[in-house]
């Protein structure tokens, strides 16, 4: 392909993300490096090879995975899949269940112990093992619904991926101590966990079947947020922008207009919704950048920083 070729992809999906312009300099500067070094990598190991992408909420995963995924597939001539943890969590029912047995915490999705992991492995498996003829659907999940969308709805990946693309907000992280549980981290932890019991099942979580499923990234991607209340900060932003275009949204008449439908948090009630994934991203910020094969800063603007690849 011509770089007049990459330049027209890469304005695209610029347009199409509704990004500035400037993102194309990010994508020459910081991205186009990750796509060589992963295409370097799947050359070395003559094999599909699984390439995660962890970042907290809002350092940007799914743009830089798109970018990644579109720059292999279209320019680097490599049959690219990509998911997220996001598209395996567990259904309502399913979560109903575990917040009944376990603790009522696990209603809200998010956190390890919200996943279906084996769904997750079993993609993994059938697209590095797939035949040119073969089809893999991918898991799915509509977050306005709170539940997974009907396999029959899923988008599918046809033969073989020499790349996986696997992004998520806790991927690859590890387990706390188990005295590190014992003080609450937040207020949701002491008034609505006070005896641990949430939490800890979230750290064994991390020991046992996510260890095993994150033991699978051969090439792991730190997008690394300022800080946990930056984190916060764009949540509410985020938030805030959502009401926003709601209130614009032209009105239908119709007295359920689906836009209308929408339920826009507090910034209290984003507060506390943070506050469920605040314990595993701050470890995450601690210890990850120091074993991530390639370290990303990502600014309060959220653009990035130049990529720093930790050499064997």
């Amino acid at each position: 392909m011509s770089d007049r070729s990459l330049e027209q992809t890469i304005s695209a999906l610029i347009q199409q993300e509704g990004l500035p312009d400037a993102y194309a300099e990010t994508v020459e500067k910081t991205i186009l490096p990750l796509a060589d070094r992963i295409c370097a990598l799947h050359d070395t190991e003559k094999q599909p090879i699984v390439v995660g992408i962890h970042g907290a909420q809002g350092t940007g995963k799914s743009t830089l995975t798109l970018f990644l995924r579109e720059i292999l597939l279209r320019h680097r001539n490599r049959s690219a899949a990509n998911f997220s943890l996001d598209d395996i969590y567990l259904t309502r029912c399913e979560r109903q269940d575990l917040s009944e047995r376990v603790h009522p915490l696990f209603i809200t999705r998010g956190v390890p112990g919200t996943h279906d992991v084996a769904l997750g492995q079993q993609v993994l498996n059938r697209l590095r093992g797939a035949a040119p003829e073969d089809a893999t659907p991918i898991p799915a999940f509509d977050k306005s619904r709170d539940d997974r969308v009907p396999r029959d709805q899923w988008p599918v990946f046809g033969g073989r991926a020499e790349v996986i693309l696997l992004e998520g907000w806790c991927l690859d992280a590890r387990p706390e101590q188990d005295s590190a549980l014992a003080q609450p981290m937040n207020p949701l932890e002491e008034n609505e966990d006070p005896d641990g019991v949430w939490r800890s099942y979230v750290n064994d979580q991390l020991k046992g079947e996510y260890r095993k499923f994150f033991d699978e990234i051969d090439f792991l991607i730190m997008l690394k947020a300022p800080s946990m209340e930056c984190v916060l900060e764009w949540r509410r932003l985020q938030e805030q922008k959502l009401a926003n275009k709601i209130r614009n949204a032209p009105k239908s008449g119709e007295p359920h207009d689906g836009a209308q439908e929408l339920r826009i948090m507090t910034d209290e009630e984003v507060g506390r919704f943070v506050m469920h994934y605040e314990r595993v991203t701050r470890a995450c910020l601690a210890e990850m950048p120091g074993r991530a094969d390639v370290l990303i800063n990502v600014a309060e603007d959220h653009s990035l920083g130049l990529p720093q690849f930790r050499e064997a």
